[in-house]
């Protein structure tokens, strides 16, 4: 085993973060249900606002054929608050993929890299940590680690090749699953990406990256500026009840329960009419951030009467006090706090 692994998995059996989805240094893996899952969740998430999502879900599907078999709006609810939905929906795909073939996954990183949503590095974080296969788990904090290490300044994108050359080259065939996590909390918790603690660093003594000014890695193209799009939502209440539809199944926020809208989604700016004729006025506005574009959604508020068109399949009633059980998305929930404010 290389010297910087030994260095780094000692380092981990001594400091390792005590997670619900972990085994601890040294003992037999989790199960591998509970490792794809808690990393399906973690992709561009904190483990402090995961921890409660992965303690529900695993509360309400125990098993990945339980998750299989769960209702699609269900699961959507309960993913409510994490963002990036489509990360649900590869999460049904996959669940009932394994379930097909027994509700056992492949062990092997080529094998679970054919599951549906399931990308490369879920494939090696699941091959690694639950199965103890040679794999490099490259995640936010593994990439900053690794281009400190070795002073890679390429900038990003392009250097991720070169980055998971390197952790690849690292990673010992022992303990490939603990190594992985090792790494992930080195980057948490000492190699951050502002001041981080090289004086207490495991690798301090061999990192090119220290000697240049950790800092200055990874290296980072210029960010494109992200536009903003304008768009409206709709607030329809009767009698203690908000009317409430269900996106489509395909595209932003799809199968979600949300506000109407006028098609912003669909569009750079949304222009749809508003779903009843009558009056409408400003609660406001609010604005969401998403991966690729900024949002400022206008409220209007409906007070007229005429309800009739409204029914059948196109949406529901939902009672005000209990729209905190709807699932909204955070960019509906939003909307829906301004109104009731």
């Amino acid at each position: 085993m290389d010297a910087t692994a030994k260095r780094l998995l000692a380092w981990y059996d001594r400091q390792a973060r005590a997670l619900p989805w972990r085994s601890p240094p040294g003992t037999p893996p989790p199960e591998p249900y509970r490792v794809w899952l808690s990393e399906v969740m973690l992709q561009q998430t904190t483990v402090a606002a995961v921890g409660p999502y992965f303690a529900r879900f695993l509360e309400r599907w125990p098993t990945v054929s339980d998750l299989a078999a769960a209702d699609d709006a269900d699961v959507m609810a309960a993913w409510a608050g994490l963002g990036y939905y489509a990360r649900a929906r590869n999460l049904l795909a996959c669940a009932r993929a394994v379930a097909a073939r027994g509700g056992t996954f492949p062990s092997s990183e080529g094998e679970l890299r054919e599951l549906p949503g399931l990308g490369a590095y879920t494939a090696a974080a699941v091959a690694a940590i639950a199965f103890g296969e040679r794999a490099a788990v490259v995640d936010a904090n593994v990439e900053r680690v690794a281009a400190r290490l070795f002073a890679i300044a390429e900038p990003l994108p392009g250097a991720r090749a070169a980055i998971r050359a390197r952790v690849l080259g690292l990673t010992p065939a022992e303990r490939p699953g603990d190594f992985a996590q090792a790494m992930m909390d080195l980057g948490a918790t000492v190699c951050t990406v502002r001041n981080p603690r090289c004086a207490i660093c495991p690798l301090a003594e061999g990192c090119q990256g220290r000697i240049a000014g950790a800092e200055h890695f990874p290296v980072k193209a210029p960010k494109k500026a992200r536009p903003l799009r304008q768009g409206r939502a709709f607030w329809i209440e009767r009698d203690g009840a908000v009317w409430l539809v269900r996106r489509p199944g395909r595209g932003m926020l799809g199968g979600m329960r949300a506000l109407p809208d006028d098609g912003w989604s669909a569009r750079a700016d949304g222009h749809g009419d508003p779903p009843l004729a009558g009056s409408w006025t400003s609660a406001g506005t609010v604005r969401h951030g998403f991966t690729h574009f900024d949002l400022e959604m206008q409220l209007l508020l409906y007070s007229g009467g005429d309800w009739a068109r409204l029914g059948g399949e196109d949406g529901e009633w939902w009672r005000r006090d209990d729209l905190d059980q709807a699932g909204l998305p955070t960019l509906f929930a939003k909307a829906a706090r301004l109104a009731l404010a």
